[in-house]
């Protein structure tokens, strides 16, 4: 009988290597494969051994070395040849990260897999810009979407008109091509358009960035500061708080 090997689907938490968990630097240090995306940064890709086989399944400016389709081949492939694997991913693997996906072609091929959660950095970005995504006095919920939906779908997943109304925190992955769009829809819907809104460019890593505005501007400062993926955007009142906790949360690091 042919002995597989074992794909884990390892989070790399939001970028700063501190925040990559005991397993997942286990793991990676140990794995005769690993499968990246460019998200969990230069730092801890540099980190990976040099013995290790490497493959590059990131998306740079808009082009994708692998797709989805073939990162889901060659984790089988991989793996069916003997090899541990980790798909490392940014973040964690099953917050809009594909990683449920995978998990079910896994299955499919009758392949052994362990998923290793990461720091989100729905959660971690913003912390480190100072903002806390809940506050006793200023949000008791929290929601996370994504603000890049697939591209095939006919109709939006995301119910705007719900979303606007909605009284506590929204996250938002990957919205900063759709920034614009975005915020209309949030205006066009009901939500004030002085709402606080931060953008937050590679959080928790030293080149970190905050623009900060409300619904009805952040579009525009967003072109004027030329804000780039990868951004975490932050809407709701806990971003009056980014001017407060922000700067000593930076002196701190």
């Amino acid at each position: 009988m042919t002995q597989y090997g074992k794909v884990y689907l390892v989070g790399s938490g939001p970028g700063d290597p501190e925040l990559l968990t005991l397993k997942a630097r286990r793991l990676i240090d140990s794995a005769d494969v690993v499968v990246y995306d460019q998200l969990p940064g230069k730092v801890i890709l540099d980190s990976i051994p040099a013995g290790t086989e490497k493959i590059d399944a990131g998306k740079y400016a808009g082009e994708h070395t692998l797709k989805q389709d073939e990162i889901n081949t060659v984790i089988i492939e991989k793996a069916k040849a003997g090899k541990n694997v980790v798909r490392l991913k940014g973040g964690d693997p099953y917050m809009f990260g594909r990683g449920g996906e995978e998990a079910q072609e896994l299955v499919e091929a009758g392949i052994e897999f362990e998923v290793v959660p990461g720091i989100t950095s729905a959660i971690a970005v913003p912390a480190y810009a100072g903002i806390p995504v809940t506050h006793r006095d200023h949000a008791s919920m929290v929601t996370f979407i994504t603000g890049h939906e697939d591209p095939t779908k006919e109709e939006s997943a995301l119910d705007w008109e719900t979303l606007a109304k909605f009284d506590g925190t929204l996250v938002v992955f990957m919205g900063v091509k759709m920034l614009e769009r975005n915020v209309s829809e949030l205006i066009k819907n009901g939500k004030d358009p002085q709402t606080p809104v931060a953008l937050i460019e590679r959080g928790t890593r030293p080149d970190q960035r905050v623009t900060v505005g409300v619904l009805e501007n952040i579009a525009s400062l967003a072109k004027e500061r030329k804000v780039r993926a990868p951004a975490i955007t932050v809407i709701g009142n806990v971003v009056k708080l980014h001017d407060e906790l922000g700067e000593q949360i930076l002196a701190d690091r």
